[in-house]
């Protein structure tokens, strides 16, 4: 009698292992959220030829940017003015914020629900890495949702003449709301740790 439970343990071992296996089925998604991030660096390039091209005088440049950015304006633009550098400068920052959000969820998401890559002691591990667990990604990825909307919002307000009122209301209402949910994702976030280290 004994001998059944653990025969019974011995017998179902393959499936928790299956399903422990199962993260694997994970990496195509981070995979493709590389070739996503090339595609952003390709974006990034573009753009940058665009901008020096238009600074020495190119038409089709500028008017490659101020398609990218929607920028109008009651008489033609025959130069860059600072208006459309500062919409062009904010389309790149914005490009790289993105590029770092896919870094944190490809490298935090791998880290934490795949497998390890053991880069403890490597010169290059970055440092948020060393104590990521799922609860921190969600505040870190919460956080630059944040600067990313911010960098669109403050795009809209500049260019703000281009844009109908309900428009900028709305981003502005849709930014509070990332504020409001990425302080009750920490806060939430404080409270469970506070609740295990007092349950220790």
């Amino acid at each position: 009698m004994s001998d059944q439970p653990s025969r019974t343990s011995r017998a179902l071992r393959p499936i928790p292992n299956f399903i422990f296996a199962s993260r694997w089925l994970q990496l195509p998604l981070y995979v493709g959220l590389i070739v996503a991030q090339g595609v952003y660096v390709y974006h990034f390039l573009v753009e940058l030829v665009h901008l020096v091209e238009a600074v020495f005088g190119s038409q089709a440049a500028l008017q490659a940017l101020i398609t990218s950015i929607g920028y109008k304006s009651d008489v033609q633009l025959t130069s860059l003015n600072e208006t459309v550098i500062m919409l062009v400068v904010l389309a790149l920052i914005d490009v790289v914020m993105i590029s770092n959000l896919l870094i944190m969820v490809i490298v935090g998401g791998y880290e934490t629900f795949v497998s390890r890559m053991e880069l403890e002691g490597h010169p290059d591990q970055p440092e948020w890495l060393s104590h990521v667990n799922a609860s921190v990604l969600k505040v870190k990825l919460a956080t630059a949702i944040i600067g990313i909307s911010s960098i669109h919002l403050l795009k809209t307000f500049i260019n703000a003449a281009n844009y109908d009122l309900k428009v900028l209301m709305w981003q502005t209402i849709i930014h509070i709301v990332f504020l409001l949910s990425a302080l009750a994702i920490a806060l939430t976030d404080r409270l469970m740790s506070r609740s295990a280290s007092d349950a220790h």
